[in-house]
């Protein structure tokens, strides 16, 4: 099965430098650093101990935050390694300014690839977060004796029913994890279907919060401008749901006149389709990036610049989620909730359906099926004691899951 796994990736690798082309043209990809998609590293490594983190996009690397900010002040560890796909989420990690993490972008999963990577990095702890699961790397990992933790692992139904179809392939890559920290009850049911050997439920990372230093839009004439209107934010979204919020917005602006919905595409290179698309039903748009000075007679304001989403949650009362309008499953609603706003969403959230089940019973979520439904759950007005709650399980789960990745790092895999 390894065998036919190499065959359909040594083809990709053939036509990957098309693929990579036309993702730079579509600025999805970095015209320099992609080569360190084929293991050519562009930083180097220091002596000493390294510790590897691996998360797919933004929303994986936003969760692994806190930890790196501790681990950043633990002196036995040398250098942090954080590795993803994509462009975004290696902008996000340039904003924290980190002093021994660096970022590079994860290799294509061939085995001289996975293997030339290991031979550079040489880390002590390998941990992948959620549902990022490689087999030739894990391959690799085994062989090199490099434990690799599986972080807030995800599994939904529909993945594990993907991966049983290769029963056997998936109980092999399955049973090179050294220790899985499933997120839910549900992925902890299907690791053990799957024959992980150690399973240790802790609970989902994302509740923990993000702490950052000056967290204030730092712009005093946009926070003034700001403070002069009624606002709600729209983030995380996809194609066609910033019409779907438009229409609210027009709703809503009937009985609130100084009005302003800010629109947080989830791919930020949208932003001129979607201003298109409102200026067609006559609203009036401003970019983030513009750096306008008045906001008078703007209905959608677009935020199209990287790693400000949190700004602009935390000026907000009310946050509606993207991604579950549209059948993609929605998006993360912890940092909003955190910050005391009420959350919104549509009917399509599988990816998170354990947490918005658990705002729902802190009566902190609700879902809306239409503009209308929209407009009418909208308020303006903060409630500070949600966040508070969303912090405390946060903050436990933290402590938690540091705990073990203690244990890990300076007990038990200490000679590694």
């Amino acid at each position: 099965m390894f065998f036919l796994y190499q065959i359909i990736v040594s083809a990709l690798l053939l036509i990957s430098p098309v693929i990579i082309i036309y993702r730079i043209l579509k600025n999805k990809e970095d015209s320099k650093r992609f080569i360190e998609k084929f293991s050519i590293s562009s930083e180097k490594r220091r002596k000493g101990k390294l510790i590897w983190f691996h998360g797919a996009s933004v929303g994986e690397i936003m969760s692994i935050i806190p930890l790196i900010k501790y681990y950043e002040k633990n002196n036995s560890i040398n250098q942090i390694l954080i590795t993803s796909s994509t462009l975004s989420s290696s902008k996000i990690i340039k904003k924290f300014k980190f002093k021994k993490t660096i970022h590079q972008f994860y290799p294509v999963d061939h085995f001289l690839l996975t293997n030339n990577f290991l031979n550079h990095w040489k880390p002590s702890l390998a941990i992948f977060i959620e549902s990022e699961i490689w087999p030739y790397m894990f391959k690799n990992l085994r062989d090199k004796k490099i434990p690799l933790i599986l972080l807030n692992a995800r599994i939904t139904k529909k993945t594990f029913n993907r991966w049983s179809k290769i029963n056997f392939f998936s109980k092999l890559i399955f049973g090179m994890i050294t220790v899985a920290y499933p997120q839910n009850l549900e992925t902890k049911y299907f690791l053990k279907k799957i024959k992980t050997k150690k399973i240790n439920l802790i609970g989902n990372l994302k509740f923990a919060e993000n702490p950052e230093e000056n967290f204030t839009i730092k712009n005093k004439k946009l926070k003034s401008e700001l403070n002069k209107n009624k606002i709600w934010v729209a983030s995380s979204t996809h194609k066609n749901e910033e019409i779907f919020c438009a229409n609210a917005h027009k709703e809503l602006k009937k009985k609130n006149k100084n009005l302003i919905t800010i629109i947080i595409p989830r791919h930020v290179h949208r932003a001129n389709e979607i201003a298109l698309e409102m200026k067609k039903i006559n609203l009036n748009v401003a970019y983030h990036s513009s750096k306008i000075q008045t906001l008078k007679n703007i209905d959608i304001y677009i935020v199209d610049t990287f790693g400000e989403t949190k700004l602009f949650h935390k000026i907000s009362s009310t946050v509606f989620l993207g991604g579950s309008i549209i059948k993609r499953g929605g998006q993360n609603p912890l940092e909003a909730a955190r910050l005391g706003s009420k959350i919104l969403h549509g009917p399509n959230t599988d990816n998170f359906k354990d947490v918005y089940k658990h705002l729902k019973l802190l009566n902190i979520s609700k879902k809306i099926n239409t503009p209308l439904q929209l407009a009418s759950s909208i308020v303006f007005k903060k409630n500070k004691n949600s966040g508070k709650k969303i912090k405390k399980i946060g903050q436990k789960i933290l402590n938690k899951t540091i705990n073990e990745l203690d244990n890990l790092i300076n007990n038990e895999y200490k000679k590694t």
